[in-house]
């Protein structure tokens, strides 16, 4: 079993998840956007509006073994009672990962030593997602 976080946006996918793949050193593995996808009499899957056929129906970003998928949507926008954390093995990857998703965002909590991490710290990027990184002291 994996847990694969879903990010989602609204318009915005196609961007952020570029920013992510910069950000934390992966790559856009997959991208499709509505007008590519095959007609359908599905609920859910109803002919969209014409401004939103350039929109993301579904992205994947792969880091390492890690994976993100996101999609443009009703309701994507904002944050959430969810938090992405990311794990890191070293302090000077934890504070480069942290600046680079900082960037254009609003730092919650500056990434500092913490009684359980030689770093941590929370912000919100420029789209609106919270996240925490995390470089953690071993026990």
């Amino acid at each position: 079993m994996k847990l694969i976080p879903f990010l989602g946006f609204s318009g915005q996918t196609h961007d952020a998840m570029a920013f992510y793949a910069k950000a934390l050193g992966g790559q856009v593995t997959s991208e499709m956007k509505y007008r590519d996808m095959p007609p359908s009499d599905e609920p859910g899957c109803s002919e969209m509006p014409p401004e939103t056929l350039d929109h993301v129906a579904h992205s994947q970003l792969e880091i390492g073994a890690a994976i993100l998928m996101a999609a443009d949507g009703p309701g994507g926008e904002g944050g959430s009672a969810t938090t992405i954390n990311v794990d890191v093995d070293s302090i000077e990857e934890a504070e480069r990962v942290f600046a680079a998703l900082a960037e254009g965002g609003q730092v919650q909590m500056p990434i500092a030593e913490t009684f359980w991490a030689h770093r941590w710290g929370m912000l919100i990027d420029r789209f609106g997602k919270p996240w925490m990184v995390n470089c953690m002291k071993q026990p």
